[in-house]
């Protein structure tokens, strides 16, 4: 199996691209500066800039089985509802989290369409359901709920092409973005999300799961 992975150079998409190489697929895994792992083929790509999404696919050649829209970035943590959340840090945060990983899907559209089966992963987070609306993140949970509804709509546009859609909660990670007093470790959601990506398919495109399986809300 052939799959790009794109925000792979740490926590859970390096663990990702470490899980699939080990397996014996051959990854294509996107960074902007460090390439950790000698077993995968790292590009250079930076998914809030168009022209470099537009240069990534052109050196991606031959069919594509598996794309994980991974990359992803949490700038609001600690932002003040009566001060903060300024409009350059929306639009930095919707540069990366919705539109990259549209353009990437988009630009990687022929890719897929060459393999057979193809599957798209979008990694969302239970704080862009509706049911998890618990306050404050206001820019990340806009975000991951946009990405959540793009991967809805693209699941049932692509469908008839044989392109399976699933959207995902890799669960609260012991990365830098989760913190280590998080639940899991990002080789266990790492472990789980692949398990996920391999059971995806036609007849389940669209789901909105958790890293072990689990149907959540919308």
């Amino acid at each position: 199996m052939r799959a790009l992975i794109t925000g792979a150079n740490r926590g859970v998409g390096l663990a990702m691209a470490e899980a699939l190489a080990a397996r014996g697929d051959h990854v294509i895994a996107t960074t902007r500066s460090a390439t950790p792992l000698a077993n995968v083929q790292w590009e250079q790509a930076d998914m809030a800039d168009p022209a470099s999404i537009s240069a990534l696919a052109e050196r991606v050649e031959g069919p594509l089985d598996l794309l994980i829209c991974n990359a992803g970035v949490l700038h609001d943590r600690a932002e003040a509802l009566e001060t903060g959340y300024p409009p350059e840090m929306w639009a930095e945060t919707f540069a990366v989290n919705v539109t990259g990983v549209f353009l990437t899907i988009q630009a990687l559209l022929p890719q897929l369409r060459a393999a057979k089966a193809a599957k798209i992963a979008i990694l969302s987070s239970q704080l862009g359901s509706n049911t998890r609306a618990t306050g404050g993140r206001y820019i990340y949970r806009a975000s991951k709920s946009a990405a959540l509804n793009l991967g809805r709509n693209l699941a049932h546009d692509l469908v008839p092409e044989g392109i399976a859609v699933g959207i995902y909660h890799p669960g609260w990670v012991q990365t830098d973005m989760g913190g280590s007093a998080a639940d899991i470790t990002a080789a266990q959601a790492a472990t789980g999300l692949i398990q996920r990506f391999d059971a995806l398919g036609p007849a389940t495109t669209g789901v909105f799961e958790t890293w072990d399986g689990q149907p959540h809300p919308l």
